[in-house]
């Protein structure tokens, strides 16, 4: 019976042959950091079929693949991969939000994304890339350098770019730490290559001196994370959250994430009152 002990890191498999099934189960496992016997408790199998399903030597069945993808929390787009592997069909659909097959659900996003104003919200993908706003975005942009807004527009690039908002972020210390360890947990959950070439090169941009760096209260790990912002109608005082979607069948909804902004202050509120009231009279 094959149980090894826990690795340190993974390393790639090579990308010459097509994956088996044993060979994402092994990687994956690997990636977590068990062992075959913490991960076979924890499926409820026996350490000798989950090594003989890694070498080859057994098929797992759909449903054990299923079982062991929800163990390892294995993201959706992964777990077709799993199937396809493994002789089955894959289970979760993938489409464009523009697609006509997702309209109800671009306009369910959308509306919610409307219905926040007039506070600013952004839907974003996997890869941090703008996908739907409300018209309270557009005032937060004023002043980046044209060639960030070009599609698509990458969130995290726009944020903390120099010719981004980053030197008008009053907490940009702060605010990229937060970044940062969003996109290192990104990084651990779905081990997405892009992501990590996209956190290097944020991690490249200049932050604050030491001297200037402000540290604002009423950060909540995870929950809630204050951001302050120079802005041509004065400081905007901002708290930002995000939701993600569980959609446990489609691929694009459960990489959607929203990003949604609440004044911090009254006089942050009033502006923004303001804003929009100038907006739906431009429209």
């Amino acid at each position: 019976m094959a149980s090894d002990t826990h690795p340190s890191n993974a390393a790639p498999f090579a990308a010459t042959r097509r994956m088996a099934v044993g060979d994402h189960l092994r990687q994956w496992r690997l990636r977590r950091r068990l062992s075959q016997q913490e991960l076979a408790d924890d499926a409820a199998l026996s350490p000798r079929h989950l090594s003989c399903v890694e070498t080859g030597k057994a098929s797992p069945s759909r449903e054990l693949v299923l079982r062991l993808c929800e163990r390892l929390a294995v993201p959706l787009r992964d777990r077709n991969a799993w199937l396809v592997a493994a002789g089955y069909a894959p289970m979760y659909r993938q489409q464009p939000l523009d697609d006509p097959s997702m309209h109800a659900a671009r306009q369910a996003v959308q509306h919610l994304l409307d219905r926040h104003a007039p506070w600013p919200a952004v839907a974003f993908d996997r890869h941090w890339n703008m996908v739907l706003a409300n018209r309270m975005v557009q005032p937060l942009l004023e002043g980046v350098d044209p060639s960030l807004l070009q599609a698509p527009v990458n969130l995290l690039r726009v944020s903390l770019h120099p010719q981004g908002l980053a030197p008008r972020i009053v907490n940009l210390n702060q605010w990229r730490e937060h970044l940062f360890a969003r996109l290192q947990q990104q990084l651990h959950n779905t081990f997405d290559a892009s992501l990590q070439t996209l956190l290097t090169e944020l991690q490249s941009y200049p932050g604050q001196p030491d001297e200037q760096a402000h540290h604002l209260a009423g950060e909540h790990l995870g929950v809630l994370m204050p951001f302050l912002i120079q802005s041509p109608w004065g400081v905007l005082n901002l708290i930002s959250t995000t939701t993600v979607f569980g959609s446990p069948t489609d691929i694009t909804l459960q990489e959607l994430a929203l990003e949604t902004f609440f004044p911090g202050d009254e006089a942050t509120a009033q502006t923004l009152h303001a804003l929009a009231a100038k907006s739906t009279l431009e429209v």
